[in-house]
C-alpha cells in the first residue's frame, strides 16, 4: 500500500470527532481492508440494554470508509453515498469488532462489505452485516470541508462543486 493511502486511512480516523467520541479505534488495515473495535460503555446502550443500532451502523460505515480509502489512487479520498446495515442479533458485548473488505474499487465508486462481531464464551458471533458504496472524490475537499466547519460552514469561492445548485 502506498504511503499516501496509509496516511489517508489514519487521517480518516484521527479527524472524525464523532467516531472518536464513540470510542471507535482503528486496529489494523491493508490494501482493500480495515479493522476497528469499540469498547462498549453504558452510554452506547439503547433503552433495552443492547448496543444502539447507531453505534453498529457507525462502526460499519467508518470501517468501510477506511477499507475504501486504502484502495483509491493517491490524491483521492472517499465519502459514503449509500449504506445498508442488517442487524442479525442484539449486541450484548464489552467489545465489538468490525472488519470491512473492498469488493470492487473503480474510478468513481468503491463497493465495500463489513461484518460487526462480538466475542462470547461460544466464540465469535456475527452481530451485523453492512454494505456500503463510497464515492471517490479529490482529496483536497477534505481540507476545504475542514476549513468550512471551522468557519461558517459555507463553501468558499472557487468551490462550486460543493454547492447544491437549484435550477
Amino acid at each position: 500500500m502506498r504511503d499516501g493511502n496509509r496516511e489517508l486511512v489514519e487521517q480518516i480516523f484521527q479527524d472524525a470527532r464523532f467516531v472518536g467520541s464513540l470510542g471507535i479505534e482503528l486496529q489494523s488495515f491493508g490494501r482493500g481492508w480495515c479493522e476497528t473495535t469499540v469498547k462498549v460503555s453504558p452510554a452506547l446502550h439503547q433503552q433495552h440494554g443492547y448496543v444502539h443500532a447507531g453505534v453498529l451502523m457507525t462502526i460499519a460505515d467508518h470501517t468501510c470508509g477506511g477499507a475504501a480509502a486504502s484502495a483509491v489512487m493517491e490524491g483521492r479520498d472517499v465519502i459514503t453515498v449509500e449504506n445498508k446495515t442488517s442487524f442479525l442479533r442484539p449486541a450484548i458485548a464489552s467489545v465489538l469488532s468490525c472488519r470491512a473488505e473492498v469488493l470492487r474499487s473503480g474510478k468513481n465508486l468503491v463497493f465495500v462489505e463489513a461484518a460487526v462481531t462480538a466475542e462470547n464464551k461460544e466464540g465469535r458471533l456475527l452481530i451485523a452485516k453492512a454494505s456500503s458504496t463510497l464515492a471517490v472524490i479529490p482529496r483536497r475537499l477534505r481540507n476545504v470541508a475542514k476549513a468550512e466547519n471551522e468557519n461558517d460552514g459555507l463553501p468558499r469561492e472557487g468551490h462550486d462543486d460543493l454547492r447544491i445548485h437549484k435550477n
